[in-house]
């Protein structure tokens, strides 16, 4: 098969497309032929040589890539037969190998996927959506709410427009950049802005006017973003800050307020912590399939080639990507 691989840590360049051994299953395990791979900033931080919070950095040479959605082409001993010839997707957690053309997983971990649901967009789901519906535990959005959503034109940040918007929350989201704006403008939010132009948190202030403050912000980039972003934040708001991207791409590391700050404002902070994610990542995963299963989300997908693996790694660290990046065989 054909894989990406990389042999030493560094720049996304690192990352080759060649030709590899078929992975066999194990008892308990099946194999998947990808038909789409998800691509996550973590797997490029890893890649560079940097270790995040208690992910060790994996042994190399090594296949990275943890969520892939493909059809079920062999199974190891014990493993239920019904499984062989499905469409399914799964989470492989701590073992990576997704970016290749064959993959290996846990029966135990595999999710149908629903008949309405593309490759890519089930790999988006598995992942992505997972997080997002482990942020929306957290958010209880009402119709009352006025949201703010920043990257809303990245992988999380478009479903959690949609899904504010399901709510019948007014929802405002913001992008970096024209043609990132015009997309969340797609998204049928009732207010798209550029926070790449100057002064983009004054026309927001303008247009919602004093009867309608942001109640909710949901944060990913953090940094002085955030901060700009939390200043349109109403008295007793909550700020849902569950991403870090900018710590991962950039040195910007602009507090946000200070606690005698949130303290004075009656400002919330709720924080993402990865442990409850991990505890219902099940439940969470079917919650976001689901969902995706009925049109209330619709993911954003950007899609490279496996051969274009390094490409990939380079566009999302550069955010020149919108949505979630996925690698097609």
């Amino acid at each position: 098969m054909h894989a990406a691989r990389l042999h030493a840590f560094g720049p996304a360049g690192n990352l080759t497309y060649e030709e590899v051994p078929d992975p066999a299953p194990g008892p308990g395990q099946v194999r998947i032929a990808v038909e789409a791979a998800g691509v996550h900033l973590i797997d490029a931080t890893l890649r560079a040589g940097r270790r995040l919070g208690p992910l060790p950095l994996p042994e190399l040479p090594t296949i990275p890539g943890r969520e892939v959605a493909g059809t079920v082409d062999a199974l190891g001993e014990g493993t239920d037969p019904g499984w062989l010839g499905r469409r399914v997707t799964v989470h492989l957690g701590q073992a990576p190998g997704g970016y290749a053309e064959l993959a290996v997983a846990d029966a135990a971990a595999l999710h149908p996927v629903p008949d309405a649901l593309s490759a890519p967009a089930a790999v988006a789901m598995i992942g992505t959506g997972r997080t997002v519906m482990g942020v929306l535990r957290q958010a209880r959005i009402a119709p009352e709410d006025t949201v703010l959503v920043l990257a809303a034109a990245g992988g999380m940040g478009a479903l959690l427009a949609q899904y504010a918007k399901h709510r019948g929350a007014f929802v405002v989201g913001a992008a970096g950049g024209e043609a990132k704006t015009a997309l969340v403008r797609e998204l049928d939010v009732d207010l798209a802005v550029d926070y790449a132009r100057e002064g983009w948190a004054e026309r927001v202030r303008a247009e919602l006017g004093g009867d309608r403050p942001v109640t909710q912000l949901f944060d990913s980039p953090g940094g002085a973003l955030a901060r700009t972003a939390l200043d349109l934040l109403a008295p007793g708001g909550v700020h849902h800050a569950y991403g870090g991207s900018s710590s991962l791409v950039s040195d910007d590391t602009t507090p946000a307020l200070t606690d005698e700050e949130l303290s004075a404002r009656g400002i919330t902070v709720q924080a993402l912590p990865a442990a409850a994610v991990q505890e219902h990542k099940r439940a969470l995963e079917e919650e976001s399939l689901a969902l995706a299963a009925k049109g209330i989300l619709v993911p954003l997908v950007s899609t490279f080639r496996l051969a274009d693996t390094a490409e990939a790694h380079a566009a999302l660290e550069s955010r020149a990507t919108t949505g979630k990046v996925v690698l097609v065989p």
